[in-house]
């Protein structure tokens, strides 16, 4: 571990100059990956500007019907809001089934936005890794690379993004909010996390001097029709090795519309509009689920110790249609 200074700041301005003042500035509000990184020498801040007296914590209807949830908002309050649990059960599932009800308690939406990937060789400061590392080299493609990506990878590196959350807010196609030294700004959700690409060591599209300052739902939560699937390999504290967010509105037996993220396959929450522009306004039948399912790992690209994540990946979906409808898909139905 590094030697670092320490700042407390008590509103998003004196947050953004502290941070501005600082060539190696690290936001501080729950820490539970900041603080890891720290302790494996992955993260070397000189300083860590604590923002946890920032009146971020609200969780606020929106004038258009949706919700708008503070970025310091514990997980776990997030997940146990009445009108979350109620109209948006997807987010609140995804949140039960990520860590410990302790790191919960502490854990924060904007913190959960900014976690790193837990692959062994980013943590492990003895090997390469073109994350931590630029140019160094990925392990990972030719090593153990059981829980990695299999959609959207490059020859720079195949990590995965390690959020619950993340994967259902993708689902949901919140926005996210931004405040820098030039203003406050809104983000898709879905152009907040990047791809690989040739800079693994970028993991959103976050400005240098910015802080994340809410998360904006939209007033369609897809309480009637949702699922939460997450395959791990143990039942409760994992990351996942597959998990499926899936929101779906029905009409007169025929989809007229459906949201699906992936996590576990990529180095962001995966959605494919192509693929759900092709189930859109078709009947709810197996062949047009296990279609659509079939469609997703299109282009995906297994090594020696994930390619069973692409079969994997086609059944959690198929089972994600099998909760939101309480009907069955699979062969013997």
């Amino acid at each position: 571990m590094n030697r670092f200074s320490y700042a407390r700041a008590t509103d998003v301005e004196q947050a953004i100059a502290h941070h501005r003042g600082s060539g190696a500035a690290a936001f501080l509000a729950g820490g539970t990956n900041l603080v890891d990184l720290i302790k494996e020498n992955v993260a070397r801040p000189t300083l860590l500007v604590d923002i946890t007296r920032l009146p971020l914590k609200d969780i606020q209807a929106t004038p258009a019907g949706g919700i708008k949830i503070g970025a310091l908002v514990t997980n776990s309050a997030v997940a146990y809001h009445e009108q979350i649990a109620q109209c948006y059960p997807l987010l609140a599932k995804a949140i039960l089934a990520g860590a410990s009800a302790q790191i919960r308690n502490v854990a924060t939406v904007g913190g959960n936005l900014l976690q790193r990937t837990r692959c062994h060789y980013f943590y492990d400061t003895g090997t390469p890794c073109n994350k931590r590392e630029p140019g160094s080299g990925c392990p990972a493609l030719e090593g153990v690379n059981r829980i990695h990506a299999i959609l959207g990878t490059s020859e720079q590196c195949i990590a995965v993004h390690p959020s619950d959350m993340c994967v259902a807010l993708a689902a949901l196609d919140a926005v996210v909010h931004l405040a820098g030294e030039s203003g406050a700004r809104v983000l898709p959700f879905a152009n907040f996390h990047r791809l690989a690409g040739d800079t693994p060591q970028i993991d959103t599209n976050l400005e240098a001097d910015e802080i994340i300052t809410a998360v904006e739902l939209p007033p369609a939560g897809f309480a009637d029709h949702h699922a939460y699937v997450k395959v791990r390999d143990r039942a409760s504290y994992a990351f996942a090795l597959v998990s499926v967010a899936l929101g779906l509105r029905l009409e007169d037996e025929k989809i007229r519309e459906v949201n699906c993220a992936l996590g576990g396959v990529a180095h962001k929450p995966w959605r494919d509009v192509e693929a759900e522009a092709w189930l859109r306004g078709q009947a709810l039948t197996r062949d047009a689920v296990r279609g659509f399912a079939d469609m997703l790992v299109r282009q995906a690209h297994g090594r020696r110790g994930n390619a069973f994540k692409i079969e994997l990946t086609t059944r959690a979906v198929v089972r994600a249609f099998e909760m939101a409808t309480q009907r069955r898909f699979t062969e013997e139905a």
